[in-house]
């Protein structure tokens, strides 16, 4: 029988961190009379043992709050810890060790990869429950959005909204680059519902002979503007991603960025029309959350909740159609989720004319 559960939030913050551990600690006390420790910092705050009591009182207020009262660390990788610079050894049995020491069971509220290492956890015992956290929208669970991505992708509408305006008045063109890694989620769904002319995803390769003929239509009608959203994963198809930085010691080393600047530039040396480019970054990671993602926030974290106490581990939490149904850890193992290039949005986006670059 589980009596204390343990919860961390590892991997980049989203907006509704805060929501779900709010939702977890009050379902546990009220509903279950069982007791909440948060461990601080992700799995750092596991090897180091820095945890905190999750009380009504200690999460009150906390539902519209952005970020984390947990703090997070997408480094820290128990199976690849580091020991001392450049060293790394797998820690994980001694992770599990002081897990089961401080309680019965621990729900991982993180993307792939806290998921992935919460998979590899279970393997070995531990007993899992995940909640999917991204603002990117790429966790391989069905086709349930996670929590994170209304209020990234609500908040890039907003700027196309107030660029559009800026554009036009200066017969610019304007690329706006947003997040999203190799899944063009934010981008795509951004890029329609901000009236974007041109969507640049990662999973389908653009040409910049594509993007012209669309400007040059738009110019014969007198539309002396253009809107682009390009995501950070998107290439060209006889180029490669852009790449900001490399860091060997991240479970996702390769850190994207800098293809807005490529795509701004190209254009305006192709088209002779003067080009911005605005990026957004982890603008898109903070602030409030939306009201959707409190809900499903606090959706997710009373079904975790709910899974322990039905002792039914080695699970996330994932939207099923109107619904919550776990779905294996197993499943979110096995990589990302990408932008249905011939599904209806996609296939929406074309018939209203907006150009994808191919």
């Amino acid at each position: 029988m589980v009596k204390r559960v343990a919860v961390l939030t590892g991997g980049g913050d989203a907006p509704g961190l805060n929501a779900v551990i709010r939702a977890i600690a009050k379902t546990a006390v009220r509903e279950y009379g069982i007791e909440v420790i948060g461990f601080r910092d992700g799995f750092k705050g596991v090897m180091e043992k820095h945890l905190v009591k999750l009380t009504e009182a200690e999460v009150s207020g906390i539902l519209p709050r952005g970020g984390t009262i947990l703090g997070t660390t997408n480094r820290d990788n128990p199976f690849s810890y580091q020991v001392a610079a450049g060293k790394y050894e797998d820690r994980s049995n001694e992770c599990i060790e002081i897990i089961n020491k401080h309680a019965d069971a621990l729900i991982i509220i993180g993307g792939d990869g806290s998921l992935s290492i919460g998979y590899e956890l279970a393997q070995r015992g531990l007993k899992v429950v995940g909640c999917p956290k991204t603002i990117d929208n790429d966790l391989a669970v069905g086709q349930a959005k996670t929590f994170g991505f209304d209020t990234a992708y609500a908040f890039a509408t907003e700027a196309l909204d107030r660029l559009h305006s800026t554009a036009e008045s200066h017969h610019r063109i304007i690329v706006l680059e947003v997040m999203g890694r190799y899944a063009g989620h934010i981008a795509l769904h951004s890029g329609i519902a901000g009236g974007a002319d041109i969507i640049l995803i990662p999973e389908i390769p653009f040409n910049y002979e594509e993007i012209t003929k669309k400007i040059n239509d738009r110019l014969s009608q007198n539309k002396r503007f253009s809107l682009v959203v390009v995501a950070e994963g998107a290439k060209a198809q006889d180029g490669e991603m852009i790449i900001n930085s490399y860091e060997s010691n991240r479970p996702e080393p390769i850190r994207l960025g800098g293809i807005g600047e490529v795509v701004a530039k190209e254009l305006e040396r192709v088209t002779g029309i003067e080009c911005r480019v605005t990026v957004l970054g982890h603008l898109q990671r903070g602030g409030s959350p939306t009201p959707h993602d409190r809900i499903l926030a606090t959706r997710y974290g009373v079904a975790a909740m709910d899974l322990i106490a039905q002792g039914k581990f080695g699970y996330v939490v994932a939207m099923d159609g109107e619904n919550i149904k776990p779905v294996s850890l197993a499943e979110v193992a096995k990589g990302i989720r990408n932008v249905d290039i011939h599904g209806d949005l996609v296939t929406c986006a074309r018939k209203i004319g907006i150009c994808f670059g191919d």
